[in-house]
């Protein structure tokens, strides 16, 4: 009709619907890995419920939102738990949450964030250092990709920018500032934090180039 469905759909998405590149697909492109991901979902229950107008779109786009929230908040929830760590703000959660949909190079950065604070407390254990800090350090040191699309800027910087509003410790943000060399690392966990990080990522079978 017009394309009207298309433009209402990438309105209230605020994802780009590209057709016809491809034989018998459509791709949905948007920078906010979260907002692609609802899009995705909202397109294919569109596709499947056959009634496409624009109030439709809405309404669909809508009820998926929530339970991507609801989704994001338990995913954050759960990976903090694995992690071993409490006491985190409700609305940090909700950002750890994002991270389910960004990867790196192929690897889940939720899972990479795991991982590393798995890493960085048998690393503190074994070197003496203070286990809390090395463990926050290490998973919060990439909180920074959950946002960094939707501000701009340095995934490390919005990082510190994240955990300094959410009030964590003044050497968790440290470790997060020091794990690309951004600033030089002052103590052992500021070290631990970037070879968990390390570790993590260069493992066999962690990451892959992507030709795209």
């Amino acid at each position: 009709k017009e394309g009207r469905n298309v433009q209402a759909f990438e309105k209230v998405t605020g994802a780009d619907l590209i057709i016809d590149d491809t034989p018998n697909a459509v791709t949905v492109s948007c920078f906010d890995p979260v907002r692609r991901e609802i899009a995705r979902i909202t397109l294919e229950r569109l596709v499947k419920d056959g009634r496409i107008h624009p109030a439709r779109i809405e309404e669909i786009h809508k009820k998926v939102t929530e339970e991507i929230n609801k989704e994001m908040k338990e995913a954050g929830e759960k990976a903090l738990y694995e992690a071993g760590i409490v006491g985190i703000h409700s609305d940090l959660v909700k950002i750890v949450g994002r991270l389910k949909y960004r990867t790196s190079y192929g690897q889940n950065i939720l899972k990479h964030s795991v991982e590393c604070a798995k890493i960085a407390r048998i690393l503190a254990e074994e070197l003496g250092a203070n286990i809390e800090i090395a463990k926050r350090g290490a998973f919060f040191h990439d909180i920074g990709k959950a946002l960094d699309q939707t501000f701009g800027g340095d995934h490390v910087q919005v990082g510190v920018d994240i955990a300094k509003k959410y009030g964590l410790d003044s050497q968790v943000i440290h470790a997060i500032e020091a794990h690309h060399e951004g600033i030089s690392a002052e103590s052992i966990e500021d070290h631990i934090v970037a070879a968990a990080d390390a570790i993590s990522g260069s493992r066999p079978g962690a990451r892959r180039e992507s030709t795209e």
